[in-house]
């Protein structure tokens, strides 16, 4: 009876050790960026510092950028494929998805089991295994679209406006969601907000920005970030708003009410392109195997 309860009693204390490293001032996760010049993705810390600058090497033209769990899909326009990557690096699938227009891939999105990806063939669908859906679930006829998914919705870019249709390809509004935007691209969606880049490529020129709209299409701040130096791809991570330069090779750090944090949070990327910012699961994990070991070692009750 004395090792039971001493078992208990250290179960219970590495819960409570977890759950205080679970409670930290600032939310913990890392940073994967997809850059175009190089052929790799890089992996870095919150605070800017690199994990690995090369965690998948040997891409073509990465662009945009997707996480689901433990994987990454990136698609490389060069060569018209999507590969599967494990967080950690390891390759899963390196052509997972093939035969896409090359020089016109645009977005990647996951929602659930299933995969988007926007070109010149509009927006097709596949499944996290690799499956074609419908390569022309949607049809739009401008290449180089942005893409996010919320829930049951994809949000896409078209360069002068943002478009809203269901995961079923059905349009949401016959006209544009929001308009009168300049080369928009990138866009992410946290909750009801969507941020949408608008690139406007100069690097003589910082007039690029970063508007904030609702998803049922308020304008919320359409310059919530301006004087940016070709932004590109763009993620949202708690109240922290990251955005890749293109020019400036480096990722930025903003508040999403528009704060700079750090302009330069990462450097000396060659050409980013994607961003997700994805949780550190490893805390969780440990929890909910305390949890779960606190409930198989639970006393019984005798009955009568």
């Amino acid at each position: 009876m004395r090792e039971f309860k001493l078992s208990v009693m250290s179960i219970m204390a590495l819960g409570l050790s977890v759950g205080a490293a679970l409670t930290p001032a600032t939310a913990r996760g890392q940073i994967f960026v997809a850059n175009e010049g190089g052929g790799t993705i890089g992996e870095y810390n919150l605070d800017g510092t690199t994990v690995n600058a090369s965690l998948v090497s040997g891409l073509s033209s990465p662009i945009p950028i997707a996480v689901s769990g433990s994987d990454l899909f990136v698609a490389n326009e060069s060569s018209g494929t999507i590969g599967e990557y494990t967080t950690s690096g390891a390759t899963v699938n390196a052509s997972l998805v093939s035969g896409l227009p090359v020089n016109t891939i645009g977005g990647i999105a996951v929602s659930g089991l299933d995969l988007f990806v926007s070109s010149a063939n509009g927006i097709g669908e596949y499944t996290t295994s690799g499956a074609t859906v419908n390569p022309s679930l949607i049809s739009l006829n401008v290449n180089e679209l942005g893409l996010a998914a919320s829930g049951s919705d994809l949000f896409a870019t078209n360069g002068s406006a943002i478009f809203e249709y269901t995961i079923s390809g059905a349009a949401v509004n016959p006209s544009p969601l929001i308009s009168g935007l300049n080369d928009a691209g990138g866009i992410s969606v946290s909750g009801t907000n969507i941020f949408v880049v608008n690139e406007v490529s100069d690097p003589n020129n910082h007039s690029g920005t970063i508007g904030e709209y609702t998803t049922s299409g308020a304008t919320v701040n359409a310059s919530l970030l301006t004087g940016l130096n070709s932004p590109s791809g763009t993620a949202v991570f708690g109240s922290d708003l990251f955005v890749g330069s293109l020019d400036a090779d480096t990722i930025g750090e903003y508040t999403t009410s528009g704060a700079t944090v750090n302009a330069s949070l990462v450097s000396g990327l060659n050409a980013p392109t994607g961003i997700v910012v994805v949780p550190e699961p490893s805390a969780w994990a440990l929890l909910g195997i305390a949890a779960a070991a606190l409930l198989a070692f639970r006393p019984r009750r005798s009955r009568a």
